[in-house]
């Protein structure tokens, strides 16, 4: 496996690294001081205009819709191993992905559309989704399930004729507040008495849709998380054409596995954006801050922390990388194992360091001093997004202990001639 960059992701790492230092940084305050006066004046989900701003600049850069491999629609995509020490950069801002069209959840959206939808519902949703000009929603889990098992879905989708019923509560629907969002990707039963994995479907759902409810915010350890959120929605007899089911009937869990490895990847790839700038930041406080006499930084249990937080982020961008590779080289079912494994270590390293970094800036580590306390929101929220960390220990260990089966030999069968 060969990691080194390409010339043209050096060449984009070099540029983006500039954007960032240039537009991204410097506006950070800004950014929260425009979402604090849209909440204020009772709108904290309207979009910044600071973004707004920044799109233009990022596309006329070459920096857009870097994250979609293979699509004739985005020719600017990168591969998986290209595109992580990207989108590692953008990870470092929680916002910044959605200046360069590379956040979630409109990046899983766009690849599932790309993958599995018709050209028509391309041309009418991914189309304008690849230009920045609306934005998306995914509805999968809901509150009423243990939704960390897909097949758990309770949620209805019946055929009316030429059209498709839909009937449940979904939550969680990160992105469903922006005022942009104009469609959903919604999983649900077609047929409750098919084979366990062959129930569910995915449907593509104009949000205006009648029926369509968005029932409350979720809060994120008392974040809001606005302009971007996590809504409660309620969808009752909403009515769809039966063209905008994905593939067919019976193919949703095939296809939410699709969706959810290029997903999980990119989560992992910013968590270390994350766990790199927390690290920086916590070295910059231990060097600038002096308690009984000496920089905190002479402290050997700080220097502890920062070797193994280094030695930490270290083996889990590794791990990313080789994940990266592997879904490149032999795909996303063969990369099961090392995505999974990459989705329990990235956000627990990254919650380690970051809470190290808090712990290094004390109060303000807490407060909205940093950039510390909402990116620890997030990367906690992650153990849990995409599958719980149990769910998908669950999985190495039956993949690992499969390779140690004893298995009884294999017979062979006799070879017989017929009469």
């Amino acid at each position: 496996m060969d990691f080194a960059y390409s010339p043209r992701v050096q060449a984009l790492r070099e540029r983006l690294l500039a954007f960032m230092e240039e537009h991204v940084y410097p506006n950070e305050e800004r950014y929260e001081e425009e979402v604090a006066a849209n909440r204020a004046a009772g709108n904290p989900w309207q979009p910044t205009r600071l973004i707004e701003e920044l799109k233009p600049k990022a596309r006329a850069a070459g920096l857009w819709n870097l994250f979609l491999p293979n699509s004739p629609r985005a020719p600017e995509g990168l591969s998986n191993l290209e595109y992580a020490p990207l989108c590692e950069i953008m990870g470092r801002v929680p916002w910044a992905a959605e200046v360069f069209n590379c956040s979630a959840p409109d990046t899983g959206n766009m690849e599932t559309l790309e993958r599995y939808a018709s050209e028509a519902l391309k041309d009418r949703w991914l189309e304008p989704l690849l230009r920045g000009e609306i934005r998306s929603a995914f509805l999968m889990t809901e509150p009423e399930v243990a939704s960390s098992d897909a097949t758990n879905i309770q949620c209805r989708i019946e055929r009316d004729g030429d059209h498709y019923v839909i009937n449940g509560r979904k939550w969680w629907s990160s992105g469903a507040g922006d005022p942009r969002c104009a469609v959903y990707i919604v999983m649900g039963k077609t047929n409750p008495d098919a084979p366990r994995h062959a129930q569910q479907s995915m449907i593509v759902v104009p949000a205006d849709t009648p029926g369509i409810r968005v029932v409350r915010a979720l809060s994120v350890f008392g974040y809001d998380d606005a302009p971007h959120g996590h809504m409660e929605i309620e969808l009752k007899d909403v009515r769809v054409p039966a063209d905008h089911i994905l593939l067919g009937e019976g193919r949703g869990f095939e296809i939410a596995q699709g969706r959810l490895g290029p997903g999980r990847i990119h989560h992992c790839m910013r968590s270390i954006g994350a766990a790199e700038r927390a690290l920086e930041l916590m070295c910059r406080r231990l060097n600038e801050r002096v308690a009984f006499g000496q920089p905190i930084a002479a402290q050997t249990v700080w220097q502890e922390r920062i070797a193994e937080a280094r030695c930490m982020i270290e083996q889990a961008r590794l791990l990313v990388l080789k994940a990266a590779y592997m879904m490149d080289t032999v795909g996303n079912k063969a990369a099961r194992a090392e995505i999974a494994m990459i989705k329990v270590v990235a956000p627990n390293v990254a919650c380690q360091v970051l809470d190290w970094a808090i712990q290094a800036y004390g109060g303000a580590g807490v407060s909205q001093v940093t950039p510390l306390a909402r990116s620890y929101a997030n990367q906690r929220t992650l153990r849990l997004a995409d599958g719980p960390d149990e769910v998908h220990r669950n999985a190495i260990a039956k993949l690992e202990l499969a390779k140690h089966l004893v298995r009884a030999p294999e017979v062979e069968m006799p070879i017989t001639r017929g009469c």
